[in-house]
């Protein structure tokens, strides 16, 4: 229960006691300052607590947004301020100030003077955009009137359905899901159910999706791209349920955000099953897709962390799509030819019911490496022709990022932690990973040449990140270090020639690409990258790289495809085990992701 405390004197005909009660809160009453002090050092430390002037008038959903948003330690409006038991001495001492400053009968505005003096002393206070929203305090009874009649002429309840939705979407769910799924989240709102049992569910629906496709027939493929439709809208609806009922939660993060690759890459998997069922194998388009898809999001995540807290941050190439923007169709069709989640699940969704999983994989490779290239070609424009300066903490998220190991901290050392110059950073890591993967694609199986391969590799990554990531293009070595890790495997269990190796080669790349996403959602929400030991014991980038070359070389194909499900098996089970106990039991900031932006 979170507490409120009304300063002065109530208003006649008011209903913000009733208000703050709707929204969870313990109403206590204060007639001034000191009394106020003294209901707050009275409520339990536990408790978020909020001090509103009992002459607030506005709408419930402002209150809302203003006192119960969980992501904020610190929150105000007009006439409110609220603060979450982290914050509660430093919103303690404010208000002992102001009463020290007033006297003991100050009583006008106390809650804008505290939440005032919380900003003169340095706290980051969150204060919502409310719109059309009305929060006010008037100060006499023919403005009251007004603020009321204004009250009275929005709708809160329509601006709440409003925000709900993301300002920024696709076009398929803007146009095509949002306009009915913001509706099935207030429906479950009003059930009392959760975002994250929303989440949960949308997850449930696309595993059985897989499961209709892996059955190979007509039938089961038409079911299976209606049940990913199904699974997209519960998809929406889980984050419009978060945003409407302001029920944010860092593990709720955590699931929306793997959960969406889980359920995409369970469906390639049945898409794949489905196939073979048929007599077409599919695996390798199956993998290759997953491993562009990750690599696509790689340098979403890896550019994001490079640049969005760069000084001078500004480039011709982005003041030009800044004027793309202000026509109204271009905006369109650049978010529509980039691929998002909605197009992508649509596409799949429409192909899988009407064609085949080859030509689904086809399509979907085709459509996501034309958006991979669109959209790293105006990132690199944009890196080259800005003068950014880039940040220590910009530096440590990539290092994060390229998921470096043990052999790379020996190479290094090795090299006296001699680094490479500008672009000649991502150029190695570019470089070396084309040897292996080229050294692993274009040779027999059972060749030692993708293991000497492996080994420039291991140098090159070395070199790649022995001095801070700060150059202008330094955010592609992530995603090159993902594309040779991945592709290196790919290749590798295609060569093998036997069943099974594919499928076992989806499997640890999977994991490995699990790894990958828990590390981006660590660092967005500021709660550091996996621990050193985690990525140790699963060897790092290059040393999996090297290892899986060593096995193709040392073991016959039957054998490359036990160790490859052994490996699979054991970097999931590590890896799932430290990220579930983080994120369960994370003192992270309440979250909520917003969905893949490409």
């Amino acid at each position: 229960m979170s507490t409120a405390i009304v300063t002065g004197q109530p208003v006649p005909g008011s209903s913000l006691e009733n208000d703050l009660r709707s929204l969870g809160f313990d109403v206590l009453m204060a007639a001034d300052a000191a009394e106020a002090g003294s209901r707050l050092a009275a409520v339990p430390a536990d408790r978020r607590v909020a001090l509103v002037d009992a002459g607030f008038v506005g709408h419930t959903h402002a209150l809302r947004l203003g006192l119960t948003d969980p992501r904020f330690p610190l929150a105000a409006v007009p006439g409110a301020v609220t603060a979450q038991p982290a914050a509660r001495q430093a919103l303690t001492h404010a208000l002992v100030r102001e009463t020290a400053g007033s006297g003991a009968a100050g009583v006008d505005g106390v809650p804008d003077r505290v939440a005032g003096a919380l900003g003169t002393d340095g706290a980051e206070i969150h204060r919502p955009e409310l719109g059309s929203l009305v929060a006010v305090v008037p100060a006499d009874p023919q403005t009251r009137n007004e603020a009321r009649q204004a009250v009275a002429a929005v709708d809160d309840e329509a601006v709440r359905l409003k925000s709900a939705v993301k300002s920024r979407d696709g076009f398929f769910t803007t146009f095509c899901i949002s306009p009915y799924s913001r509706y099935l989240a207030r429906w479950c709102a009003r059930r009392g159910l959760t975002p994250n049992q929303v989440t949960t569910a949308s997850l449930l629906t696309a595993l059985i999706a897989a499961g209709c496709a892996a059955t190979g027939t007509r039938a089961g493929f038409v079911a299976a791209g209606v049940l990913l439709i199904t699974s997209f809208v519960l998809d929406c609806t889980d984050g419009q349920l978060a945003r409407y009922a302001l029920k944010y939660s860092t593990l709720g993060a955590w699931l929306d955000a793997t959960f969406d690759r889980a359920k995409e890459y369970a469906y390639y998997a049945g898409l794949a099953l489905g196939a073979a069922r048929g007599g077409d194998d599919v695996w390798a388009l199956a993998l290759g897709a997953m491993v562009l898809q990750t690599c696509r999001h790689v340098v979403d995540f890896s550019f994001n962390e490079a640049n969005h807290d760069a000084t001078a941050n500004t480039s011709p190439t982005a003041a030009l799509s800044g004027r793309l923007d202000s026509v109204g169709w271009t905006v369109w069709v650049r978010r529509m030819i980039v691929l998002p989640i909605g197009e992508r699940w649509a596409m799949i969704a429409v192909l899988t019911a009407a064609t085949t999983p080859r030509i689904t994989f086809y399509a979907l490779l085709a459509g996501c490496a034309f958006a991979a290239t669109y959209t790293t070609a105006g990132r690199v424009l944009r890196s080259l022709t800005r003068k950014a300066r880039r940040t220590d903490r910009a530096a440590v998220a990539l290092a994060d990022l390229a998921d470096t190991g043990p052999l790379a901290d020996v190479a290094r050392r090795v090299l006296g932690g001699r680094g490479l110059p500008g672009l000649a950073v991502p150029a190695a890591a570019l470089l070396g990973g084309a040897a292996v993967v080229a050294c692993s694609a274009l040779t027999g199986y059972g060749s030692v040449l993708p293991v000497a391969g492996a080994l420039v590799y291991v140098l090159a990554s070395a070199l790649a990140v022995a001095r801070p990531l700060k150059g202008a293009l330094d955010w592609l070595v992530p995603p090159f270090f993902r594309a040779a890790e991945y592709g290196t495997v790919l290749a590798l269990a295609a060569k093998a020639g036997v069943n099974g190796a594919l499928p076992a080669a989806f499997g640890l790349v999977a994991a490995v690409a699990y790894h990958h996403y828990d590390t981006v959602y660590r660092i967005r929400g500021n709660a550091g990258a996996p621990p050193a030991w985690l990525v140790r014991a699963i060897g790092g980038q290059e040393g999996r790289t090297l290892l899986v070359t060593v096995l193709a070389a040392l073991l016959t194909a039957s054998q490359f495809k036990v160790a490859l499900t052994v490996l699979a098996v054991a970097v999931a089970l590590v890896v799932l085990a430290e990220s579930i106990r983080f994120w369960v039991s994370a003192g992270a900031p309440a979250v909520h992701d917003e969905g893949e932006t490409a």
